[in-house]
This record gives structure tokens, C-alpha cells and sequence, in this order.
């Protein structure tokens, strides 16, 4: 893995947590404009890491919903 995907990740992981400390479902995006100012390289390794982390927590969600019966299966 190169450094700069090492440090997006390590990043997209300090920010969930922050963003989960702050209650702000958005405080991702702040941090992506203070990267971009600096590194748009770093700025798109960083959305793509958290943007797989949120797309997993959501199928988690889902999974588990299915299996616990809150999701309907579709049709």
C-alpha cells in the first residue's frame, strides 16, 4: 500500500470516530476541504477510504436488518 494510502486511511478512521464523538454525520466533508487546500491527492484517497467505510457500515446495517427481520425483502 503507497503512504498516501496509508495515511487516508488512518485519516478516514480518526474521522469516523470523530465524526461519531460530534454527532455530525457530515464532519467528513470539512476535513476533505482542509485536505484539498493542501493535497488533492490525499484529499482523494482520503474521501475514497471513507466513503468505502460508510458503504460497509450501511451494508452491515442492512445484513443485520434482514436478519433480525426490521428489513423487508423487497417485493
Amino acid at each position: 500500500m503507497a503512504k498516501v494510502d496509508e495515511l487516508a486511511e488512518r485519516l478516514a478512521d480518526d474521522t469516523l470516530k470523530a465524526m461519531k464523538h460530534l454527532d455530525d454525520d457530515r464532519f467528513f466533508i470539512e476535513v476533505a476541504a482542509e485536505l484539498a487546500a493542501a493535497s488533492t491527492t490525499l484529499e482523494e484517497a482520503f474521501l475514497t477510504a471513507i466513503r468505502v467505510r460508510l458503504a460497509e457500515r450501511k451494508a452491515r446495517a442492512f445484513i443485520k436488518g434482514r436478519i433480525e427481520g426490521t428489513i423487508q425483502k423487497p417485493g
